[in-house]
């Protein structure tokens, strides 16, 4: 179980095919074991030679042999002559490191290599350091990072000898080099050469497993999709060195579930990890696999994909999605349905068919009329929780009209079919809509009935004549009419012939009455089974009457006792009649003699007037009488009083005599008139 750790391998540049024998033994008959050459012109064979892989020009000083197994773990340095030293710029491709080394040097520090993951014992030697100038005593020392640098004192140097040793396990994944520097001193510091570069490479090992940066992939393909159509692309990380074949991964699929119809529907690509399809595009058909899903095992293998290489698992889910490569189809060719005349509302569910996926355009429906209905009073919109076209009455259909209606109806899908699919005849159906009779109400005409009629016409008066036909003109009936709302009760119908007269003096001025219209309901009921009602409305426009005297506003005025102006109110004259049966109103003073001399009645314009005073009143209260008169044909008049207070006033409030208090004396007078005008009749 050792290796030689010192050989000498001569070349020469005409006999490229020299060959040293190593002696390597890892007390099993070293099987399964591996040879690593710093320098990849070189190889060791199956007889343990080293040998050069072709014509070598030029060579280090030093080769470094790297033998592992399940049982060993060794190295050994050859030292190679008789051919030039590799330049500076070769030494750095077969290393992967920059080396500074400087011509003439005494101080010779070859580069390195270490297996990571090495197991004890340790420190282990893992080359040497020489100085061939050596004419005094040299100290050799070690410095830098992996030395008296993080991480500390993994790597040391005997002082005599300059033998380098790794004191522990060093993990490549962490730290693939290390950079130190090698000098000598004399036995007070001084420094006598140096510092030299020394590279140590960590070499790789297969200790890390493919990764997949997720445990479960999604992706998918469309049904009918050609062979080789690339569906998804498996990726796995391996943190190995990638220069060696630990990371070199290659793809494999391990298992398909489920494995109908063929086991092999979909091929990886193991150097990509692209998944493409196997199965043929007719094969291929979501309608008529088992499933719309399968499920692939994936292992990423390293190594190449040797047997020895370790392994990473995925599962790849694969959907196959839907095109639209299915026609809706009705179920039936014919439908039928029936309704009652006038009413509104779904009549027949139309139901389909179509293979395509439920939760895609390419399955939902949309229906159209496409002949049968010119009155547009149908229409077809979809159930979205089945397909189904839900046909419905959107205009009342009338029985006498027409009986029987023949649908042509139309049914296709949100997304269009794909070129090599269309619409055939059982994406088309009949529908037969048969309409029922109903005893339907009469009906007025017009409505509402305007009529125009006079205010105060005499009871009894013709107002209007109703006209209710019956719509059913299939069969004979008869109509009777009544009163179904006369909110002020002046109206009356005669049962038959439909004539409307008053029962009762119409007013304009009525609370019933709105903008000079009186409104009125009357029903027509037919003998049928059941018998059926129809309402009209009847609208009397009433025109104006002069039936209302004229009266003043305001009914109380005020004036100071001492006042200069004598000016005591403008009144206004009122009526409820409309013109020309109101102003312009002429106001003036009662008849009573005398008034002329206290009082003056000014006219203004056509509805107001002045009153003034013609001389000073003392406080008192005064009933000063008014005629008014409209101006009607025939004018209507209206004697009345307005309240004049003459007050005391100052500068901040009037002292007026009540007006209460008047009312009470009148009431005392006519109270003590009575009890006299009792005892004359007495006598």
């Amino acid at each position: 179980m050792e290796m030689n750790t010192s050989f000498m391998l001569q070349l020469r540049r005409e006999q490229a095919a020299d060959f040293l024998t190593l002696e390597f033994d890892d007390c099993a008959g070293n099987e399964d074991v591996s040879f690593e050459v710093s320098d990849p012109s070189f190889h060791v064979d199956g007889d343990l030679n080293l040998v050069p892989r072709r014509d070598v020009e030029s060579c280090g000083p030093v080769l470094l042999v790297h033998g592992f197994g399940s049982h060993v773990d060794d190295r050994a340095q050859v030292d190679v002559s008789g051919l030039p030293v590799r330049s500076e710029n070769t030494l750095t491709e077969v290393l992967g490191q920059k080396l500074r080394y400087r011509s003439k040097r005494a101080l010779l520090v070859p580069p390195m290599i270490v297996t990571e993951n090495q197991r004890a014992p340790f420190p282990r030697l893992i080359g040497k350091v020489t100085n061939s100038e050596k004419t005094v005593h040299h100290i050799f020392r070690l410095t830098g990072p992996g030395a008296d640098q993080y991480p500390n004192d993994l790597f040391t140097i005997d002082t005599e000898t300059g033998d380098v040793s790794v004191s522990r396990s060093l993990d490549r994944e962490t730290i693939d080099s290390y950079q130190l520097e090698v000098s000598t001193t004399d036995s007070s510091g001084n420094v006598l050469e140096g510092p030299v570069i020394l590279v140590v490479t960590v070499i790789d090992q297969n200790d890390n497993r493919p990764i997949f940066k997720e445990s479960l992939y999604t992706g998918e393909v469309l049904e009918g999709s050609p062979t080789g159509t690339t569906v998804m692309t498996m990726t796995a990380f391996d943190a190995d060195d990638p220069a060696t074949d630990n990371a070199v991964l290659r793809y494999n699929i391990v298992r398909q579930s489920p494995d109908k119809p063929s086991p092999n529907m979909f091929y990886i690509d193991a150097e990509k990890g692209d998944i493409v399809t196997v199965i043929s595009p007719s094969l291929l058909d979501r309608e008529t696999l088992p499933t719309t899903t399968y499920e692939l095992e994936i292992v990423a293998k390293d190594m190449a994909g040797s047997e020895v290489g370790l392994t990473g698992t995925a599962t790849a889910t694969i959907t196959i999605t839907d095109k639209n490569d299915h026609a809706p189809e009705f179920t039936h060719p014919l439908f039928e349905a029936r309704v009652h005349e006038g009413s509104r509302g779904v009549v027949v569910n139309l139901t389909v068919d179509d293979r395509d996926d439920p939760a895609t355009g390419a399955w939902r429906a949309l229906y159209s009329i496409i002949s049968g209905d010119p009155k547009q009073s149908f229409e077809v919109q979809t159930n979205p929780d089945n397909n189904e076209g839900m046909l419905s009455v959107v205009k009342p259909l009338d029985y006498e009209t027409t009986a029987f209606h023949t649908l042509l109806i139309r049914v296709e899908n949100e997304d269009p079919l794909v070129p090599d699919v269309g619409y055939g005849p059982s994406s088309t159906a009949t529908v037969h809509v048969t309409v029922e009779d109903i005893n339907e109400g009469p009906v007025f005409f017009p409505d509402p009935l305007l009529v125009t009629r006079m205010e105060n016409v005499p009871v009894g008066s013709f107002v209007a004549s109703l006209n209710a036909s019956d719509p059913d003109v299939l069969e004979i009936q008869s109509i009777r009419y009544a009163v179904l709302s006369d909110p002020a009760a002046w109206l009356s119908v005669n049962p038959v012939r439909g004539t409307v007269n008053t029962s009762a003096s119409l007013d304009r001025e009525s609370p019933y009455v709105h903008a000079n219209k009186y409104t009125a309901l009357f029903v027509a009921t037919d003998n049928g089974t059941p018998p059926a009602t129809g309402t009209g409305t009847l609208i009397i426009h009433l025109e104006d009457y002069n039936d209302n005297a004229p009266f003043v506003v305001p009914s109380v005025a005020q004036v100071c006792e001492d006042a200069g102006d004598m000016n005591v109110a403008v009144v206004a004259g009122r009526d409820k009649d409309l013109a020309p049966n109101a102003a312009p109103f002429k106001i003036e003073l009662g008849k009573q003699p005398g008034l002329d001399k206290t009082w003056r009645v000014t006219r203004i314009n056509s509805t107001h007037s002045q009153i003034m005073l013609l001389q000073s009143l003392k406080k008192a209260n005064y009933q000063l009488p008014l005629l008014i008169t409209d101006s009607g044909v025939p004018p209507l008049s209206n004697s009345t009083e307005v309240k004049v207070q003459v007050c005391i006033c100052t500068k901040t409030k009037r002292y007026c005599s009540s007006i209460n208090g008047l009312e009470s004396v009148r009431l005392i007078l006519c109270f003590l008139l009575f009890v006299v005008l009792l005892n004359v009749f007495s006598l």
